[in-house]
């Protein structure tokens, strides 16, 4: 198998290491192709006004100046010898991607733009913050069960037009209560704010920062299984259509297009 490995957090993340380990789990033949500086909520953003620099690290290794979905790209167009990845595996990221982060994440981007390649991909995020900002990252985690999550994944396969979204909980490995198929959540409050500060010329600017409320979520979603200690396998598609919306409005502007 010849695998992929991409991320957000950058070239030098802790969670590509972890990426890696479990890449190598399964084959001799991975390559990481990863963003040279953290690309976090780069979303798919493409570089399209900058030139694109690639570094190579090392064998089958690159770091390249763009985002997520660029690495993806390049590097099964032009980095990746021979034939294409069977696998794309994206992360490990450093935080959840759940609910709506993952209409933001570049972690979901890389693992996207290799299904859009038609090559199976899987994002993975280790979930933080949980038990306090101070308290350490339980890469572990991600570790221990990321393994076996995917090779069960790989096993059973899935749909060309879906890539999986695994989330490990901010728990210890002893601590994870179980596995669980989900469906992407909502939070009932927004959690993203803007931080105005100044400089010391007296410029203001800003910093977008996260709070840490937390939503009350419905069985079965994404969100409730991270806060119950359960690992979270979500599938994702790219169709955002709400299929409710085109019956309901049909007989408000299907037909001839309406004049002003």
């Amino acid at each position: 198998m010849r695998i992929l490995c991409t991320n957000d957090d950058g070239i030098h993340a802790t969670g590509l290491a972890v990426l890696e380990k479990i890449a190598r789990g399964f084959s001799d033949d991975v390559w990481v192709i990863a963003p040279e500086q953290e690309q976090s909520g780069a979303s798919r953003a493409l570089t399209l006004t900058a030139p694109i620099r690639v570094r190579q690290a090392g064998p089958k290794r690159f770091a390249v100046s763009g985002t997520p979905t660029d690495c993806v790209l390049l590097g099964i167009d032009h980095l990746i010898e021979g034939a294409r990845p069977d696998l794309v595996l994206s992360g490990v990221n450093r935080g959840q991607n759940i609910a709506e982060d993952v209409t933001f994440s570049g972690t979901i981007a890389g693992a996207m733009q290799g299904m859009q390649f038609g090559i199976p991909a899987i994002a993975l995020s280790q979930a933080r913050g949980f038990r306090g900002e101070e308290a350490t990252i339980p890469w572990q985690t991600a570790e221990t069960y990321g393994p076996g999550v995917v090779r069960k994944l790989i096993e059973h396969g899935w749909p060309k037009d879906v890539l999986m979204n695994v989330n490990f909980p901010d728990v210890e490995p002893d601590d994870v209560k179980a596995v669980e198929m989900t469906f992407q959540g909502r939070r009932d409050q927004h959690v993203i704010y803007a931080d105005k500060r100044t400089d010391p010329r007296g410029g203001n600017y800003f910093w977008l920062g996260f709070r840490g409320n937390r939503s009350n979520p419905p069985d079965g979603s994404d969100i409730r299984a991270i806060y119950d200690g359960r690992i979270s396998v979500t599938p994702l598609h790219i169709d955002l259509t709400h299929q409710e919306s085109i019956h309901d409005l049909k007989g408000v502007l299907g037909g001839a297009p309406p004049k002003a």
